[in-house]
């Protein structure tokens, strides 16, 4: 098998782990921001059912909760369940937005409440203290943070491989295994690598573009 043929192959996997990656974090940010401010909601229940929740599915490996949510509907309900793909996305999103609300929690909680304050004797409204004063220092606290998940996100797309989803490892997997080759293993690691490295240098240039808010 040449080369070319097997990086063929491979982007085929690579464009798999894309989509698990980008649909992941479009599904993940949002969905842990709402989770963040129902672990900081003054309503006792909603807090303790969200943090509740954000201690299980953090305290569980992320490849039993793809298992799980694979193959549960179909063994518990008797129906067909989830695809195999879409599962993943599922698991993928749920597991990323535990983790992203945590973040978000501890960067607005970060946040002086004096310059909420500030805010209200400015005659700003909550809505204008959180979009004007608090949402910029926020997202400078959690970029460092928020981009360690999102590169292990990156690494993590391989887990899709426990059901049998394509992706860039299993697709090496399956060439090594047809054509008794081991190199291919190792010629991941430059996807892998390129991928994290990009993402590396875009969250150092956001990191610099947001260093005047000292806050």
């Amino acid at each position: 098998m040449s080369f070319l043929e097997v990086t063929v192959n491979l982007l085929d996997g690579f464009k798999t782990s894309l989509f698990i990656f980008f649909i992941t974090l479009l599904g993940a940010l949002p969905l842990g921001l709402i989770i963040a401010f129902g672990s900081m909601s003054k309503v006792k229940i909603i807090r303790t059912i969200t943090r509740t929740f954000v201690w299980i599915i953090r305290g569980t490996p992320l490849m039993l909760q793809i298992i799980l949510i694979f193959y549960g509907p179909g063994l518990i309900f008797h129906t067909n369940g989830l695809g195999r793909l879409p599962a993943v996305l599922v698991a993928f999103i749920i597991n990323y937005a535990a983790y992203f609300s945590e973040i978000y929690r501890g960067g607005i909680e970060s946040i002086a409440q004096g310059q909420y304050e500030a805010g209200q004797v400015l005659g700003m409204t909550k809505t204008q203290i959180f979009f004007k004063v608090v949402l910029l220092q926020v997202i400078k606290r959690i970029i460092p943070p928020m981009g360690n998940e999102i590169i292990t996100l990156v690494k993590d797309t391989s887990l899709a491989r426990v059901v049998s989803v394509t992706e860039l490892l299993k697709a090496a997997q399956d060439i090594v295994g047809l054509k008794a080759i081991i190199w291919p293993i190792f010629y991941i690691g430059a996807f892998y690598l390129l991928f994290t490295g990009l993402l590396t240098i875009l969250f150092r240039f956001i990191e610099k573009k947001l260093d005047y808010y000292k806050g």
